[in-house]
């Protein structure tokens, strides 16, 4: 069988070598290998922080009282960091960030400008295409959060609220929560929001959920506001940290990122051992036990298109068959393509146990970052169809991921559609072949 070790690379493994140290990657929640119409640029659903060829980090310098020259001269030079804080129309205060060779700074946000590392939009759950997404109001900020990464063993990432925009410069306007800390530095929020929670006994085959915290502008945690904009802040946690974990995810109130660790990686399944896996089920020849035809998941590259040969699921029982109008009360011909999507979750009734349920097509959960083992795929989300191990299934169905401005449940990691049933997944009952 593959070992994962075998493809991903660990941090240590490239100190030696002219490839650059990989601190982790962050992974958008919602897709299966890639966006919709593919990846293009900083806009795609991974992105790799790598160790820069040149320190990029900062770290607060000095603070400057409202309406003072310096103020005014920090905030309108293009070379120095700043945040503002605006506490009233005629009371500013500025603090300077100052160069820190020891970090590598990576943003993230909805902004396409420049000092965007890793462009996010809205994920639309099960959506098909791009364009799916241009509609919705996006709830997603510019300039959303930074990811601050040690340039030295252990290679620690810790992330901020809020991301500097062109011209350096970080502005939490009035409405925005705000306030002085107890050693005379300067906090704040941004309007939605930056929510983080990190798994307990970190990616693992014995992972649990955490609890979901908000991070700060300074990286000060925070448990969440009554809802996602609310003016007042959470209390202050300060036995909790902002520094990611493998298994950590970031939530920015339209899309979440789950952060892997180049460790952690190193560990997961890649795509090769999951084409292996497929390949193993397929060699099986499991059976329609209706048609009697053998099913085959399709190729890794034919994700959302069925296939003949398409493995379709009774979510109720888990009972795997072949596409087939038994039990549907409908026209006993083959449908049509269009007839065929429309029929995709409608209550049919297994001929094997007569339990009605929704009755779906199983696709191949392709990214390999969200699985907690290498075992075989056995079981499948609840409604989607997506396949993953039984211990991946378990692990994301206990987790409740941010959804709109104050609601929680659990969703595919896969399509980001909400999980239903009682457990929100299934165990899959295959036929094997009758000879």
């Amino acid at each position: 069988m593959f070992s994962p070790e075998q493809e991903n690379i660990s941090p240590s493994s490239t100190s030696s070598s002219k490839v650059p140290v990989k601190y982790g990657e962050l992974m958008v929640l919602g897709y299966n290998g890639s966006l919709p119409n593919g990846d293009r640029g900083r806009r795609k659903s991974r992105f790799s922080l790598s160790k820069r060829p040149k320190a990029n980090g900062v770290k607060p310098s000095t603070v400057h009282a409202a309406c003072t020259a310096q103020a005014a001269k920090a905030i309108s030079n293009k070379d120095q960091h700043s945040i503002s804080y605006t506490l009233s129309r005629g009371q500013t205060v500025v603090v300077e960030y100052s160069h820190d060779n020891d970090t590598d700074m990576f943003q993230i946000g909805r902004s396409t400008e420049s000092p965007i590392d890793f462009v996010v939009t809205d994920t639309v759950a099960g959506s098909q295409s791009n364009s799916d997404t241009q509609s919705v109001q996006s709830t997603i900020s510019r300039f959303a959060c930074r990811v601050m990464c040690q340039r030295t063993p252990p290679y620690t990432a810790r992330i901020y609220a809020a991301g500097f925009d062109s011209s350096k410069n970080i502005f939490l306007g009035e409405k925005a929560a705000k306030w002085k800390t107890c050693d005379g530095q300067m906090d704040g929020l941004t309007t939605n929001g930056v929510l983080v929670m990190h798994p307990r006994h970190g990616f693992t085959e014995d992972s649990k959920p955490g609890v979901w915290r908000e991070i700060s502008v300074c990286g000060h945690v925070f448990t969440l506001r009554e809802t996602r904009s609310a003016q007042q802040r959470g209390k202050m946690v300060e036995a909790e940290s902002q520094e990611l974990v493998d298994g950590s995810l970031i939530d920015l109130c339209g899309a979440t990122l789950l952060w892997r660790t180049a460790e952690g990686l190193s560990r997961t399944p890649t795509i090769k051992h999951l084409e292996a896996l497929r390949q193993e089920i397929n060699a099986a020849r499991p059976q329609c036990p209706v048609g009697f035809n053998t099913l085959a998941f399709p190729s890794m590259r034919r994700k959302d298109t069925p296939d003949e040969k398409q493995p379709w699921v009774y979510l109720l029982c888990g009972h795997v068959h072949g596409y087939h109008n038994w039990g549907s009360h409908r026209d006993r011909d083959r449908l049509d393509r269009d007839q065929e999507e429309r029929e995709q979750g409608r209550s049919r009734e297994c001929p094997m146990c007569r339990a009605s349920g929704p009755y779906v097509p199983l696709w191949l959960g392709c990214e390999a970052s969200f699985y907690l083992d290498t075992a075989p795929p056995t079981h499948a989300f609840s409604p989607c169809g997506h396949v993953c191990s039984e211990k991946t299934a378990v692990f994301w169905s206990q987790i409740p991921l941010p959804h709109g401005t104050h609601t929680f449940h659990a969703a595919c990691p896969f399509c980001a559609q909400q999980l239903s049933g009682e457990q929100g997944y299934v165990r899959l009952i295959f036929q094997g072949p009758l000879d």
